[in-house]
């Protein structure tokens, strides 16, 4: 196997791990804020992922794009339903004075 290949792997695999354990250590008066941190970083994954299939290098970077946009986008559309269900959790639901 190509070594880049293998070096790549092992950060991702890296990175998964500690992106399990950091979100698995929030409070939850903090997954709001981190949720939309991650809707965030999440379009910068789309706009990549956009911008790698666009280059049109080869056939496997255009297939591992199109994954990446489905995904990102997934995620971002998933986590802003997540997020606004969480803030309507903290509306009151007494009626507003006039």
């Amino acid at each position: 196997m190509n070594s880049n290949l293998i070096d790549s792997l092992f950060i991702f695999m890296l990175a998964c791990f500690i992106g399990f354990e950091v979100i698995r250590h929030v409070s939850p008066l903090l997954h709001t804020p981190l949720m939309s941190l991650t809707n965030a970083l999440d379009a910068i994954a789309v706009v990549g992922a956009i911008v790698m299939v666009g280059e049109r290098k080869s056939e496997f970077a255009t297939v591992l794009g199109v994954i990446a946009i489905v995904a990102a986008t997934s995620n971002v559309v998933g986590g802003f339903f997540i997020t606004d269900r969480m803030l309507k959790m903290f509306k009151t639901s007494r009626p507003v004075k006039k």
